[in-house]
C-alpha cells in the first residue's frame, strides 16, 4: 500500500522504478517573448497564476517537494513592435537559431534553473504589440473549436475547410511536443500534460514510449457528452487523452461528464466510479482541483504598500459597500449576468442606492469579445444613468489589466466578491479573495457553474441566470452580522489553505505513481520484437499466420458493417498467401457470409467463421460446419431471452448466425446497454447454461452464446497439426488477436507439443497492461498492418 503523498525516495524503497523527475507539458511558457529593437527579450506572462505557481514550486525545491522538473511549452505568439515597415512574417523569420539558444538560456534562468524547452512553431505565430483579435494559426483549433464546446457554446455550421486546416495545425503542435518529450525523456520520468491544447499528446507519446507514466490534467471545464459529441474529431480527441494513466478534472461534475463521453463516444466501459476501461487498460479518472499558493498570496497581500492602497480605495468610496469583480471579458465569465443582477438589486432594494458601488475589472481574451463588450458598455451606461448622479456612479468598469498590487488591494477592501461565471474550470479569484479576507470575513457569492463551487462547501452559491436570486443574495450578505460572516468564511479559509497548489502537485504526481504501481507489480507484455520476427520469418520453411478480424485487422467501429478491410491489407494478405511456404488463416467471430464478401476473392486464404464453428480451406469455396452434429435446440431458449432484452433496450439487435447467436448493444445507450448486458448474461447463465452444453461470451458491446466445445483454440490445434510435416510443426507461427476469444488461440499455441517457443509469436492487440497469455503486444490494428506490410515487402524482395 502506497502512502497518499509519494516522494521519489519512498517510491524507490518500494521498488518502483522512477527517476524523480517530472516533465511538465503546458500550453505556453510562463514568460512571453517580445522583440525590442534588434533583440528578443522575455517578460512574465499574465494569467494562469495557479499553474505557474505549481511550476515555481516544482523548480524551487522548497517545502516538501523532492521532485525535479523540466518544462516543455509553446512560446506563445512572439510580440513584435507595433509600428514597423516589415511584415510580421519577415520579422519572425529573423529569429535565428542563435536567438533561440539565447532565449532558451534566459528562460531556464528565469525558471530558477529548471530546464526549459520551448516549442518553436512555424512562421506566422506573431502578434503586433497591443490588442489583436486575430488568432495565430497554432491557437485556431483549440480556441475556435474546442474552447466553445468545452464551455457549452455550439458554433455555426460551416463547410469544414477552415477546421480541416486548423486540425492539421493542432496535430502538428502536439507532434512537436511529442518530439521534444522523446528528446529529453529518461526512463522513470513522470510526464504531466496540461489542458485541451494537448489532447492528442498522451497517445502520441504512448505509441513511442509504451511504459511511460503519463498524467493529464484538464484545467478547463469538461462539458456534457451531448455537447462534446458535436465535435467532428471527438473520437480522436478522446482516444488521445485516454492513453494517459491518470486523468484529472477540476470537479466531480466535470469528471462525470468526461467518463460519460468516453462511454458514449468511444465505447469505454466505466470500470469503477474512478476509472474507465479503454483499449485494454484501466485509466484512472479523478477530480483533483487545483489550489493556489496561499502563503505567497498572504505575503503579497498583507504588506504596508497594499494596506496603503486599501486605505486609498476606501477613501474613494466613503460610506459605500464595495462589490468587487474581476473577470475576462468573454461570453462565459458572466459579466453581463452580473450587471443584470446588480440592476435588479438596485431596483428591488432602493435603500441601497447611493450606498453600494460595483468595481468591475475586465481583461480582453484572444478573440470574439466585441459583442460582449458592447453589451457590457450598454448595461454600465444604463445602470449609471438610472441610479447614478453627477457626483456618483454605481458601476465603475475598468477594461484593462491592472497591476497585481491593485488587484490584491481590491480583494482586501471588498465588502463582497461577486462571481457569476456561466462556465468555468477553477476560478482562482474566488480562492484568492478568501485568503485576502482572512480576519475581515467579507462574503463571497459564487456561481454554481464554476469548478470552485463543488470544492468550497458552505459557500454562497447562485445561479447567474437567475438575476432575482443573485440580487436577493447580495441584499442578504449586506445584512449579515460579523458572527454569521465568520461562520461562513472561516471554513472556506481553512479549506483553501489546506488544499494549496503545493498539495495539489504532490497529490497529482503521487496518484500517477500509485496508479502505475499496480501495473509495475503485474505482468507487462512486451511490444512485438520486429527484428526477431523478421529473422525467424526468413529462416522458416513453413509459416502459419492466424489472424482475428475485428480489432486486429480492422479497428473496432460503431457500425460492425463498416469494419471493412483496407486495400493495403488485402494487397499484403494476397502477397503473403501466394507463397506456398505461407498458410494464412482468418479466424473470426464473423459469419461466413461477411468473410466471403470481403476476403473471399483471395483464394489462397483459409477462413474460420463464428469462433471456430465453420472452416473453409484455401483454394475451396465450401464451408465445413464443425457443429453440424450438435443439438441446436438451445437456440430457441437463447433467442427468447435475447428478444426480451432487445424489446427493452433501444438500439440493440440480435444477430442470428448459422450456429451462434449474438446480442449487440453497441448502438444502445452505453451505460444502460452495459447494465442490460449484465442482467442478460445472468439470466442466460441461470436459465440456459445448466441445460445445454453452451457458453456465454462477453464481447465488445455484445453477448454471444455458442457450443462450448467449439472455439478458436480448437481450430488452432487442428491447423498446427495439419501444417506439420513428418511430425515436425511449422517453424514460424504468427497469431494475432485482441479480445477474450483470442486467448483460446494463444493458450492452444502454448499447449502444442514440439513447437519451438522462439518461433511462435502470439501477439495481443492492446496495451501492455492488458491481461493476456500472449507473449507480445501491439497497441492497435495500425501496428498489425505495418507488420504485415513489412513481411509482404520481404516476400517481394525474395522474388527479385
Amino acid at each position: 500500500m502506497l502512502p497518499e503523498i509519494i516522494t521519489p525516495t519512498a517510491a524507490r524503497a518500494l521498488n518502483v522504478p522512477i527517476s524523480g523527475r517530472v516533465i511538465n507539458c503546458v500550453t505556453t511558457l510562463p514568460y512571453e517573448i517580445y522583440r525590442e529593437g534588434a533583440t528578443y527579450k522575455i517578460r512574465p506572462r499574465r494569467g494562469n497564476s495557479a499553474l505557474y505557481s505549481a511550476l515555481d514550486y516544482m523548480q524551487s525545491g522548497d517545502g516538501d517537494t523532492t521532485w525535479t522538473s523540466s518544462l516543455v511549452a509553446w512560446t506563445g505568439e512572439i510580440a513584435l513592435p507595433a509600428a514597423t515597415s516589415l511584415p510580421d512574417l519577415e520579422l519572425y523569420q529573423k529569429l535565428t537559431e542563435q536567438d533561440k539558444h539565447m532565449l532558451e538560456r534566459e528562460l531556464t534562468e528565469a525558471q530558477g534553473g529548471t530546464p526549459t524547452h520551448p516549442i518553436w512553431t512555424d512562421s506566422g505565430d506573431t502578434v503586433s504589440t497591443g490588442y489583436n483579435e486575430q488568432l495565430s494559426p497554432t491557437r485556431r483549433y483549440a480556441e475556435n473549436i474546442l474552447w466553445p464546446i468545452l464551455h457549452y457554446i455550439q458554433g455555426e455550421p460551416t463547410d469544414g475547410r477552415d477546421e480541416k486546416k486548423w486540425w492539421s495545425d493542432y496535430e502538428d503542435l502536439n507532434r512537436k511536443y511529442c518530439d521534444k518529450v522523446l528528446d529529453i525523456y529518461n526512463e522513470g520520468d513522470v510526464i504531466w500534460i496540461h489542458d485541451y491544447y494537448l489532447f492528442l499528446l498522451p497517445k502520441m507519446i504512448r505509441e513511442k514510449l509504451p511504459d511511460a507514466r503519463i498524467g493529464f490534467f484538464m484545467h478547463a471545464p469538461f462539458p456534457s457528452s451531448e455537447y462534446f459529441r458535436c465535435l467532428a474529431k471527438r473520437q480522436e480527441l478522446l482516444q488521445g487523452v485516454l492513453a494517459s494513466n491518470l486523468i484529472s478534472t477540476q470537479s466531480e461534475a466535470h469528471k462525470r461528464h468526461f467518463m460519460s463521453a468516453c462511454s458514449r463516444i468511444v465505447g469505454a466501459e466505466t470500470a469503477t466510479p474512478t476509472s474507465v476501461y479503454a483499449y485494454g487498460q484501466s485509466v484512472s479518472v479523478v477530480a483533483l482541483p487545483i489550489g493556489i499558493d496561499t502563503a505567497k498570496v498572504e505575503a503579497d497581500a498583507f504588506t504596508d504598500e497594499i494596506t496603503e492602497k486599501v486605505r486609498a480605495i476606501r477613501q474613494l468610496y466613503p460610506d459605500k459597500k464595495i462589490i468587487v469583480g474581476r473577470d475576462r471579458l468573454d461570453s462565459v465569465r458572466g459579466v453581463v449576468q452580473k450587471l443584470y443582477a446588480f440592476d435588479v438589486f438596485l431596483k428591488r432594494y432602493p435603500e441601497w442606492r447611493d450606498r453600494v458601488v460595483l468595481v468591475q475589472v475586465t481583461s480582453h481574451t484572444a478573440t470574439g469579445t466585441r459583442k460582449v463588450e458592447k453589451k457590457v458598455a450598454e448595461l454600465v451606461s444604463s445602470i449609471n444613468g438610472r441610479y447614478g448622479a453627477i457626483h456618483f456612479s454605481p458601476v465603475h468598469h475598468y477594461t484593462k489589466h491592472i497591476a497585481r498590487e491593485e488587484y490584491l488591494a481590491l480583494l482586501r477592501v471588498a465588502d463582497l466578491c461577486l462571481i457569476t461565471s456561466v462556465r468555468d474550470g477553477m476560478n482562482t479569484t474566488a480562492l484568492e479573495f478568501i485568503v485576502c479576507q482572512n480576519g475581515n470575513n467579507s462574503p463571497l457569492i459564487l456561481s454554481e457553474f464554476t469548478g470552485s463551487a463543488g470544492n468550497l462547501p458552505g459557500a454562497i452559491l447562485v445561479n447567474p441566470w437567475d438575476a432575482v436570486g443573485v440580487a436577493e443574495q447580495i441584499n442578504r450578505t449586506f445584512r449579515m452580522g460579523q458572527d454569521e460572516k465568520l461562520a461562513i468564511e472561516q471554513p472556506l479559509y481553512q479549506r483553501v489553505t489546506a488544499n494549496t497548489v503545493q498539495h495539489w502537485v504532490n497529490r497529482f504526481v503521487s496518484q500517477v505513481i500509485s496508479n502505475t504501481f499496480r501495473t509495475d507489480q503485474s505482468h507487462l507484455t512486451p511490444i512485438l520484437d520486429n527484428h526477431k520476427l523478421v529473422e525467424r520469418f526468413k529462416m522458416a520453411k513453413k509459416r502459419v499466420f492466424l489472424f482475428d478480424y475485428d480489432g486486429t485487422l480492422t479497428p473496432i467501429v460503431t457500425d460492425p458493417a463498416a469494419a471493412t478491410p483496407s486495400d493495403g491489407l488485402k494487397r499484403d494478405l494476397r502477397a503473403l498467401a501466394k507463397d506456398p511456404r505461407n498458410a494464412i488463416w482468418i479466424i473470426s467471430g464473423r459469419d461466413s457470409t461477411f468473410l466471403d464478401k470481403w476476403l473471399g476473392d483471395i483464394a489462397e486464404l483459409g477462413m474460420s467463421a463464428e469462433h471456430g464453428c465453420f472452416m473453409k480451406n484455401p483454394g475451396t469455396t465450401d464451408w465445413e460446419n464443425l457443429a453440424a452434429n450438435f443439438d441446436m435446440s438451445w437456440q430457441k431458449d437463447v433467442n427468447d431471452i435475447f428478444q426480451y432484452y432487445t424489446e427493452r433496450t433501444q438500439g440493440s439487435h440480435i444477430e442470428r448466425k448459422r450456429v451462434a447467436l449474438t446480442w449487440h448493444y453497441r448502438r444502445a445507450d452505453p451505460e444502460f446497454g452495459l447494465f442490460q448486458a449484465r442482467e442478460c448474461r445472468a439470466h442466460l447463465e441461470q436459465a440456459v447454461v445448466p441445460k445445454w452444453d453452451v457458453e456465454v461470451m462477453s464481447g465488445k458491446a455484445n453477448l454471444e452464446v455458442r457450443p462450448k466445445s467449439v472455439n478458436k483454440g480448437e481450430i488452432v490445434k487442428r491447423l498446427i497439426s495439419e501444417y506439420s510435416s513428418e511430425g515436425r510443426p511449422p517453424q514460424f507461427v504468427l497469431c494475432m488477436g485482441d479480445d477474450q476469444t483470442d486467448e483460446d488461440m494463444f493458450k492452444a499455441l502454448k499447449d502444442v507439443p514440439d513447437l519451438d517457443s522462439e518461433s511462435i509469436f502470439p501477439v495481443m492487440i492492446g496495451p501492455p497492461e492488458k491481461k493476456t497469455t500472449a507473449s507480445w503486444h501491439l497497441l492497435e490494428p495500425k501496428g498489425v498492418l505495418e507488420t504485415l506490410n513489412e513481411l509482404a515487402k520481404l516476400e517481394g524482395e525474395s522474388k527479385m
